[in-house]
């Protein structure tokens, strides 16, 4: 397969580091009507987080990304994110340290492209829209609400 990237797409994705014969991670558009069998993505790369720390035992990983500031309001403890793609559920959320741990399993490991990933890698990072539409409203219409309140 080939794909056609943008400026936009090449400052905001990891898909510049790809070589020709990387794999990657890819989805059939929704279509209306089609069943819904996990979250809803829209595919719009926010921004790129580096792994931090891989923990494997036999039939669990766990991957520790850190994610800028900025999106951490978006993301909760057993919320999802999006991470190269493939829609995960936040095992562990750290505001402090601004990191996220995601579980995977061994099937997630077997159909996407996880196996591969490594420390210091950079993945691609997706964040609900909807949750951030409901965030930014909030955080619009009570712009005094203690910070305590606005990011827990």
């Amino acid at each position: 397969m080939r794909f056609d990237l943008i400026r936009e797409t090449l400052a905001t994705t990891n898909l510049g580091d790809l070589r020709p014969g990387s794999q990657v991670n890819v989805e059939r558009s929704l279509r209306l009507g089609d069943e819904v069998g996990g979250h809803l993505l829209s595919g719009h790369v926010s921004a790129t987080v580096p792994v931090v720390e891989d923990c494997a035992e036999p039939g669990y990983r766990r991957l520790t990304v850190r994610i800028p500031g900025f999106w951490m309001r978006y993301l909760s403890l057993k919320g999802f994110v999006a991470l190269n793609g493939a829609s995960l559920t936040v095992a562990q959320l750290d505001r402090e340290a601004s990191t996220v741990a995601v579980s995977l399993i061994p099937e997630t490991l077997k159909r996407t492209t996880f196996g591969d990933i490594r420390v210091g890698d950079r993945l691609n990072l997706e964040v609900d829209p909807q949750t951030q539409a409901v965030v930014d409203t909030v955080r619009s219409m009570l712009p005094d609400l203690p910070s305590s309140f606005a990011t827990p």
